[in-house]
C-alpha cells in the first residue's frame, strides 16, 4: 500500500447505515474525530428496520437525538401491538399482544419508550446530527483495501463516481459494512450459528383503500397466513403506503424475478382478503433471516459492528438494536483511549461483552420468530423457559475486565431486575439538580460517574483525589436530600443501587454498572484508585 496519505483520522468507519451513523453520532458526541464512507450515495429509502427499543431510545436521549427521531416518527406514533390473522378480512383475528407497554408500567423503569421509526425515516436524523457535530461523511465512497500495523490502519477508498483513490491513515477501523462484510472477510473471520433461517421479498406498494380494511388496527405488524398469500403486513403510513413480507424459497429454485408485479399483487390481495384491491407495486428488495454470530469481534485495530458482527430473526427487532448497542459500547473505549484516560486494553473488553449478547439474543431473536410462526420460518417453538423481552432489551449483563464483581451468571437472565448489578445497566431514578428534574441515565455519557449515598462524603472526595491522580475525568456526585442530586419523592436511591448511605457506585460512561461498594471502607482513595486503574486498564 501506498505511503502517501491524503486523510488522516482517529477512527474510520465504514459503512452508513444505522450502525455506522449512530458510532458517528456517539463518536462525535464525545469529541473524536472520524470519517465515515458509504458505497451507496445515499441513506436508505426502503422502510425497513423499524423498531427502536427502549435502550436504544435511551442511548439516543443521551446523545440528544431523541426528540428528532420521534417527530420524524411521529405518523405510527399510535401503532402497538402485534395481530395474527388467516386475512385482514378473515374471522380468525389473534393478537399475540395488544400494546408493547400495557399500563405504561416501563416508565417506571426508564425516561425512554419503544419508537416505531422505519429506517429510512430515521438514518436522515442521524446524518444531519452528525454533520452538525463536525462530522465527516462521504456517501458514494468504497472501501477498496486495508491493512494494519501496531500505531495504526492504512485503508484506501474510492469515490464511485469519479473512481478517485485516497489513501486514509486512521488510529481504528469500525467494520459496520453489512452482513456480508468485506472487512471481515479480509480479516479471515469465521462465523457460528445456525445459519439461514427463511428468506423474504419485502414488497412495498401503494393501496389507498386497504386502510378501509384495517380500520382501527393499529399494528405494528399483522402476520397473515392465508396459504394463498402467507406473509407479513406492515404500515408505513396507516393510510396508503404498506409493506408486504412475502416469504421466498430460493432452496427450491424460486429466483426473485419470479416476483413479478402481476404476483406481488396476486399475493397481496389474497393475504389481506380484498380480492379487488387497487394497488400499485414501487419497490423490492430481498432479505435473508439468519442466525450466525462472528468468532471475533476485533482483530487488531480493526472491530466489527453490527451485521457484520452478527445476524439475528427480524422478529423482535434485536438485530438493529444490537448493533447500535454495539457502536455505543464501542464508542466510549475509543474516546477514552484515544483522550488518554484507559489504556488500549481497555479495547478488548468490547469482544468480550457484546459477543456474549449478540449469541443470546441471536438465538432469542430465532425461539421468538418460532413463537411468533413468522411466515416462511416452519420451526415449532421450543418447549422451555425463554428469557423475557425485557430482560433482553434491559437486562443484558457484561463480564469483562472493565467490570468489577460481576455475577458471571452469564448475559441473559431469565427476568429482569431493575437494581444496580455489577455489568447491569445502571437503573432509572428521577433526580432533581439545581432545579431541573433530569434521570440517572442522563448523567451517563461523557465521562464515568461515581454515585456516594447521603454520608458518603468521604467517597465523593476521595474519588475526585484518585481521578486527579490518575488523570481520569470523574464525575463525583452525592445522592440524597443534603446532596447535589435529589431524588424525588418516594425513590428509594440506595435500594435501587444496591448500597446504604455511606456506600457508593461507578458507573461507566455507557451506563452499566463498573463496581459498587455497599457501604464504607477504611481507605476509599486507595479503593477507587485500584477500582478505575483495573476497569480502566491503566497501568
Amino acid at each position: 500500500m501506498t505511503s502517501k496519505v491524503d486523510d488522516r483520522v482517529p477512527v474510520l468507519i465504514v459503512g452508513g447505515s444505522l450502525v455506522g451513523l449512530s458510532a458517528s453520532l456517539f463518536l462525535g458526541r464525545l469529541g473524536i474525530g472520524h470519517l465515515l464512507v458509504e458505497r451507496h450515495p445515499q441513506t436508505s429509502h426502503h422502510p425497513r428496520g423499524r423498531g427502536n427499543n427502549v435502550r436504544t431510545m435511551e442511548l439516543y436521549r443521551t446523545a440528544g437525538v431523541e426528540p428528532l427521531i420521534r417527530e420524524a416518527a411521529s405518523v405510527l406514533a399510535d401503532n402497538h401491538g402485534i395481530l395474527q390473522a388467516g386475512t385482514l378480512t378473515g374471522t380468525d383475528q389473534e393478537w399475540l399482544f395488544r400494546s408493547i407497554d400495557p399500563g405504561g408500567a416501563l416508565s417506571r423503569l426508564s425516561p425512554s419508550g419503544w419508537c416505531l421509526c422505519s429506517q429510512n425515516d430515521l438514518e436522515p436524523v442521524l446524518l444531519r446530527r452528525t454533520r452538525e457535530l463536525g462530522g465527516e461523511l462521504r456517501f458514494g465512497t468504497e472501501l477498496v483495501s486495508f491493512e494494519q500495523d501496531g500505531v495504526g490502519v492504512s485503508a484506501v477508498v474510492r469515490t464511485r463516481e469519479t473512481g478517485e483513490l485516497r489513501t486514509v491513515r486512521a488510529d481504528y477501523l469500525i467494520a459496520a459494512d453489512g452482513p456480508r462484510s468485506p472487512v471481515r472477510e479480509a480479516l479471515g473471520i469465521g462465523q457460528e450459528g445456525t445459519g439461514d433461517l427463511f428468506h423474504n421479498v419485502s414488497i412495498t406498494f401503494r393501496a389507498k383503500k386497504l386502510a378501509e380494511a384495517v380500520g382501527d388496527r393499529r399494528f405494528i405488524v399483522c402476520y397473515l397466513s392465508n396459504p394463498e398469500g402467507a406473509g407479513a403486513l406492515l404500515p408505513v403510513d396507516n393510510e396508503q403506503d404498506w409493506v408486504f413480507h412475502a416469504p421466498w424459497r430460493p432452496d427450491d429454485g424460486e429466483t426473485l424475478e419470479d416476483f413479478t408485479d402481476e404476483r406481488c399483487t396476486a399475493l397481496i390481495r389474497a393475504a389481506t382478503g380484498v380480492p379487488e384491491l387497487e394497488l400499485e407495486v414501487t419497490g423490492k428488495a430481498p432479505w435473508h433471516a439468519a442466525e450466525r454470530v462472528t468468532r471475533r469481534y476485533a482483530e487488531g485495530r480493526v472491530f466489527l459492528a453490527g451485521d457484520s458482527a452478527h445476524e439475528m430473526s427480524p422478529t423482535g427487532a434485536f438485530g438493529s438494536n444490537t448493533g447500535i448497542q454495539d457502536a455505543h459500547n464501542l464508542a466510549w473505549k475509543l474516546a477514552a483511549v484515544l483522550h488518554g484516560w484507559a489504556g488500549p486494553q481497555l479495547l478488548a473488553s468490547y469482544d468480550a461483552e457484546r459477543r456474549p449478547v449478540a449469541l443470546a439474543t441471536a438465538a432469542r431473536a430465532s425461539a421468538r420468530s418460532a413463537e411468533h410462526r413468522h411466515p416462511g420460518y416452519d420451526v415449532s417453538p421450543g418447549t422451555g423457559r425463554q428469557a423475557g423481552m425485557l430482560a433482553v432489551v434491559l437486562g443484558y449483563r457484561y463480564d469483562s475486565t472493565a467490570v468489577l464483581g460481576a455475577a458471571g451468571s452469564g448475559p441473559l437472565p431469565e427476568e429482569f431486575r431493575p437494581v444496580a448489578e455489577p455489568g447491569g445497566r445502571a437503573p432509572h431514578l428521577w433526580l432533581t439538580r439545581d432545579g431541573e428534574r433530569l434521570s440517572t441515565l442522563d448523567l451517563y455519557e461523557q465521562t464515568p460517574v461515581l454515585l456516594c449515598g447521603s454520608r458518603g462524603g468521604s467517597w465523593q472526595a476521595a474519588g475526585e483525589r484518585a481521578a486527579a491522580q490518575l488523570g481520569v475525568p470523574l464525575a463525583c456526585h452525592r445522592v440524597g436530600a443534603d446532596g447535589d442530586l435529589v431524588p424525588e419523592a418516594g425513590a428509594d436511591w440506595g435500594q435501587l443501587h444496591g448500597v446504604g448511605e455511606e456506600g457508593a457506585v461507578l458507573v461507566r460512561p455507557d451506563g452499566f454498572v463498573a463496581w459498587r461498594s455497599p457501604a464504607g471502607t477504611a481507605d476509599p482513595e486507595a479503593t477507587l484508585t485500584r477500582v478505575l486503574r483495573s476497569v480502566l486498564s491503566l497501568t
